[in-house]
């Protein structure tokens, strides 16, 4: 893994320190988000706390992951190097994916979009900041990139183009500002057969196009030589007094040609699904539900401020799913046109990239179908269940032990994506996958502590709702986040990688 390191923005107009700068060949990240003033603008507080997180989530991690190191941020955007082009431009990939799904459920004109240009050069390296043509042009590609691209130099593609499994379009020769030569320039496209699609809609619309012209020649010929005056052979016919207005002739083309002409697909994040009539209840896999009695229990810990004060909490009996929601009762919600995508990956995976809203759009299909009030559970709910009846640090004791829940430390082989629902031990409750998996959404706003907490076992939801309450952690995370007292917040209406949930249900 690389190493991140924060060097603070240089002045390139200083005059250089006396001896030799010291130089590397150099891939060249630069990022920058686009229309950030106009978003500034309307919220200035919102926009700089969500820019941050994002670093925080996502860009820095992903650095990391592809063995790059952060040269710095400049408030809209940031800088990094890596010693590896295919690395640069796989780190650029990950970023701009991952944003789709974090804005899939952000209003179009709230969105944090990025532009990324990625260059390879030869660079002056200092202790706070690079310099050199190779940053220039990495700046100047990414200014000429559009939200939500990635665009490389020719150099970064001859190193890349028969290493990654993706789709380039080359946008030809420019020529950018303060740069003598000619830059060349590619659109990245994460999908390897995007380019042929690309090609193929366009000479398919081009088919069609000309198709209609011939089509609306060929009407127009029919009508004139329908029109003609006819008569007997020998005979002269007169012209009429008034010759009659000619039919219009048809623009549109045929039924045929406009059934197969291809249609827009409509987009799933950017509305809400159109309500469906609920399946009946033998249609619709119930998740497979644990009863837990009531009681009371310390909730919380000393072991993060955010996890205090430590608190007495009685909770009433109620049922929670023995395993988070898979990827199957998921796609049976989004198969109803009740859920906003329809989820990838293994069909006894847990089901991720789910915002809290997402959670609440499958507990509202789930309670329509069955007629049960199906539902997220409460904070407090969820770490009594996840306690199973002790309060030791973890659920199995106050040391971590391997094989017991899927983390980045936990023992296990660091792995791309989750295991499948209940491949770790059950706790003392018969419940898997509390620690580790996904994190999980339940349904309490989310506040920095516990002070004012309800101690009732019930949700938490005054205060700024902007934000929910996440638990469990997940398999990208290290075995802090699988105690059952660790808690977090994210955005309501933002999906994550590795966000999912389990419901509950109350007697």
């Amino acid at each position: 893994m690389g190493e991140i390191r924060n060097f603070r923005s240089g002045n390139q107009d200083e005059p250089p320190p006396h001896g030799a700068m010291p130089r590397r060949l150099a891939a060249i990240i630069v990022g920058d988000i686009a229309s950030y003033s106009r978003l500034m603008q309307a919220d200035e507080e919102g926009t700089h706390v969500r820019v941050k997180r994002i670093e925080r989530d996502l860009i820095q991690p992903s650095i990391i992951e592809h063995h790059g190191s952060l040269v710095k941020t400049t408030g809209d955007g940031f800088i990094a190097i890596f010693d590896s082009p295919v690395e640069a431009v796989r780190c650029s990939i990950v970023i701009q994916q991952n944003l789709v799904g974090r804005n899939a459920s952000v209003p179009k004109h709230s969105r944090l979009e990025y532009r990324i240009g990625v260059n390879l050069g030869d660079v002056i390296v200092e202790p706070d900041d690079i310099y050199g043509d190779g940053v220039n042009i990495a700046t100047r590609i990414e200014g000429i990139a559009e939200p939500g691209q990635v665009y490389i130099s020719g150099a970064i593609y001859e190193q890349i183009k028969h290493k990654i499994v993706c789709g380039y379009e080359s946008l030809g020769d420019r020529k950018v500002k303060n740069i003598t030569d000619p830059v060349r320039v590619y659109r990245v496209l994460p999908d390897a057969d995007a380019v042929g699609r690309t090609r193929s809609r366009r000479e398919n619309a081009l088919i069609f196009f000309l198709a209609i012209t011939l089509l609306v020649i060929a009407a127009g010929a029919l009508w004139y030589l329908l029109a003609q005056p006819q008569g007997r052979v020998g005979e002269q016919v007169a012209a009429p007094a008034v010759s009659p207005a000619p039919s219009p002739v048809p623009q549109a083309p045929p039924r045929e040609a406009a059934t197969q002409a291809p249609q827009p697909s409509p987009s799933l994040a950017s509305a809400p699904p159109s309500p469906a009539p609920a399946p009946s209840p033998s249609a619709v896999r119930e998740p497979e539900m644990i009863a837990i009695r009531g009681g009371s229990f310390a909730m919380g810990s000393n072991d993060d401020p955010t996890e205090r004060p430590v608190h007495q909490v009685t909770i009433k009996p109620f049922s929670i799913g023995k395993y988070p929601v898979t990827v199957r009762e998921w796609n049976e919600c989004a198969a109803a046109n009740a859920c906003g995508f329809t989820a990838t990956g293994k069909d006894d995976a847990p089901v991720s990239n789910v915002s809290w809203t997402d959670a609440q759009q499958y507990a509202a299909f789930l309670s329509q179908a069955t007629k049960k009030q199906y539902r997220l559970p409460s904070e407090a709910e969820w770490e009594y269940a996840a306690r199973g009846g002790t309060q030791t640090k973890y659920w199995w004791g106050d040391k971590l032990q391997p094989g017991m829940a899927g983390c980045k430390d936990c023992g296990d082989l660091a792995a791309e994506q989750p295991a499948k629902v209940g491949s770790f031990k059950p706790n003392p409750f018969g419940l898997h996958d509390m620690g580790g998996g996904v994190d999980q959404w339940v349904e309490d706003c989310w506040h920095k502590n516990y002070q004012g907490a309800p101690v009732d076992g019930s949700a938490w939801t005054g205060g700024d709702c902007s934000s929910h309450v996440l638990r469990s952690g997940s398999w990208k995370n290290d075995s802090r986040y699988v105690r059952p007292s660790n808690r977090d917040g994210y955005d309501t209406n933002v999906r994550y990688p590795t966000h999912g949930f389990r419901v509950a249900l109350s007697p």
